[in-house]
This record gives structure tokens, C-alpha cells and sequence, in this order.
């Protein structure tokens, strides 16, 4: 071959679009998905449904890369400084995109800056459980009783900056009433102290507290979540019995770094979405406790903004902070 023919060769090469270069064979490695999170986790486990789902329409594997610890920080600031290719994706969940940069005095990565939305995953709606001695049945009347007695009464907590906790602070700002929040180290001791009626009331996930409903160890109250949950067709929203509106819950979706090729991103959540609404999908993560959740990139990245800008609020004037 001529040096001019290597020339022309090479020039016309550049006059191709970068995206179409980036994205003409992805994937052709496999592609990690970082979950900030140890494996077992909710967030782990659908993440790795979804995972096994993409490796099956794909010509290469899809991985989980479980790393844990430090309020997932250090998970997403890996996944935030990773090339922008496609190659490496990120559980964003409503801890680490949504209640972090609120409540930790060091965040080494923008929520909003630093990635690229792709799709919610899945929903895990929230709810107000009580003990069976309660004698309140509805979320009016058990915000009447927290008025009348400010502070009074005891509210469990799977933790500070939980999404149990963030939720039940917003119902206290939104609401304007007072409950005496009682943090414990995670949700198992809680609805366990719940169960014993040493504390009588708790802001938990659906997936946790589902069994203990079934099984008339704890009442059901009301949803945090926006709309009812299939889970517990017959439990009203917080929003369509006392604050029109409210709305609280766990999540967990996909984002890329920052500056991956749009046609990269549009396919990943053509993929993602595609199988979302695979009705055995479905029913697996219903089972969970979960709702499926698909949403566009458009969609994803203003309920991140959504987020971010709700728990800020909430973190400010309940003052809720974490040491990191």
C-alpha cells in the first residue's frame, strides 16, 4: 500500500463521527456494573438480575462489581472517574445520588455533574408500620396524636440518612408534626423492637416488612411511595390520605460516567428498559418487595435533580448528618 493511499485511508477515517467510532462494536469486552453495595444487598441482587438479563442480549458478559463501605462514596467516585465508553456503569441508588451530597461533609463526586443518567431499575416503596397495640389505623389520625403530643411518640429507624429515615423526616416537615425518631443498625433490629412493642411505630421498606404484615406482627398504615404498590393493593398513600404530594422511596437505577456517547447510553437503556418489562422479570422483582421502575435518560436525570434538591431540603432542617 502507498503512503498516499495510507493517507487517504486514514483521513477519511477521521471524517467519521466520533460516537459512531465509540459505538460501532460496544461491546466488544465485557462491561461492569459497580454496585456500592455487598452482595445480598436489594440494590445487589436486582442489579445482577438485570446484569445476567443484558449478558444474555449481548455479545459479551455483563459483571457486577460489588464495593462496599463508605456510605458508597468510594463506589461512586469509581464509577464517576471511569473512561466514558460504555464499559463501566454504576447502581446509583436514592442513598448515594440522592441523600450524599446533603449529608456527608466530603462527596468526591457530583451527583449530577459526573454521570450520565441511563434508567431507573427498581422502586422500593416505603411505609409507616405500627405495632398491633396502636390504636390509630390511619395516617390522619396517627398525625392527629403526634400533634396533640409533640414528640411523644416513638418512631424506629433503620438508621441516620436511611431512606426509612430521610422519608420519615419529609413526612415530619411536610406534615408539620414531631415524632421521637429512635435510630437503630439497620432495618432487622428495628422491626424487631417494632415486633416486641418496644418501639411502636416505624418508617420501613415494603421487601422488609411484608412477611411481618402478612403475619400480623406489625399494621400497615400507609405507602410512602407516590402510587399504591402491588404488594398491598389495599394500603393508601400518605399522599392520598394526609399530604397531598408526598412521596418516598429506596431506589436503585443505572448511570455512566459523564461524557459517554449518547448512542452508547440510548442503547444501554433501550436494553434496560426491554427488560423491565419482561413479565418474568416483573414478577421477580415484585417478589422482592420491588417495583420495577423503567424510566428514559431524560426521565432518570431530572428525578435524580428531583431527589438531590428533596433530601437537601429535608437535610437542612432536620440537620441530618453523617461522619465521612
Amino acid at each position: 500500500m502507498t503512503r498516499i493511499h495510507r493517507r487517504a485511508l486514514l483521513g477519511a477515517a477521521t471524517l467519521l463521527p466520533l460516537p459512531a467510532l465509540a459505538q460501532s462494536d460496544w461491546p466488544n469486552r465485557p462491561v461492569r456494573i459497580i454496585v456500592p453495595f455487598p452482595p445480598g444487598q436489594a440494590s445487589d441482587i436486582i442489579t445482577r438480575l438485570v446484569a445476567d438479563e443484558l449478558s444474555k442480549r449481548w455479545p459479551q458478559r455483563v459483571v457486577v462489581d460489588n464495593r462496599a463501605g463508605g456510605a458508597g462514596a468510594p463506589a461512586l467516585e469509581a464509577g464517576a472517574r471511569a473512561p466514558a465508553d460504555g464499559y463501566t456503569l454504576t447502581a446509583g441508588t436514592s442513598g448515594t445520588l440522592g441523600v450524599n451530597p446533603s449529608v456527608l461533609p466530603r462527596v468526591p463526586y457530583d451527583s449530577e455533574r459526573d454521570f450520565a443518567a441511563i434508567s431507573n431499575v427498581a422502586m422500593v416503596p416505603l411505609l409507616v408500620i405500627a405495632h398491633p397495640s396502636v390504636p390509630q389505623h390511619t395516617m390522619q389520625a396517627l398525625a392527629e396524636e403526634a400533634r396533640a403530643r409533640p414528640g411523644a411518640l416513638d418512631m424506629a429507624s433503620a438508621g441516620p440518612a436511611t431512606s426509612q429515615h430521610m422519608a420519615a423526616e419529609l413526612l415530619m416537615l411536610r406534615a408539620n408534626i414531631r415524632f421521637n425518631i429512635v435510630h437503630y443498625r439497620g432495618s432487622g433490629p428495628a422491626i424487631a423492637d417494632v415486633i416486641a412493642g418496644n418501639v411502636k411505630l416505624m418508617t420501613d421498606s415494603v421487601a422488609s416488612a411484608l412477611p411481618h404484615i402478612r403475619d400480623g406482627r406489625v399494621r400497615a398504615i400507609a405507602l410512602c411511595s407516590a402510587r399504591r404498590v402491588p404488594q398491598l393493593p389495599e394500603v393508601p398513600t400518605i399522599a392520598e390520605t394526609l399530604v397531598p404530594g408526598y412521596q418516598a422511596a429506596g431506589w436503585s437505577g443505572l448511570v455512566a460516567p459523564a461524557g459517554t456517547p449518547p448512542e452508547i447510553i440510548r442503547r444501554i437503556n433501550a436494553d434496560v428498559v426491554a427488560v423491565l418489562r419482561e413479565p418474568a422479570i416483573t414478577e421477580r422483582i415484585l417478589s422482592m418487595g420491588a417495583v420495577p421502575d423503567p424510566m428514559t435518560p431524560e426521565e432518570f436525570t431530572a428525578f435524580i435533580r428531583s431527589e438531590i434538591a428533596t433530601f437537601r431540603e429535608v437535610a437542612r432542617a432536620a440537620n441530618v448528618r453523617l461522619d465521612g
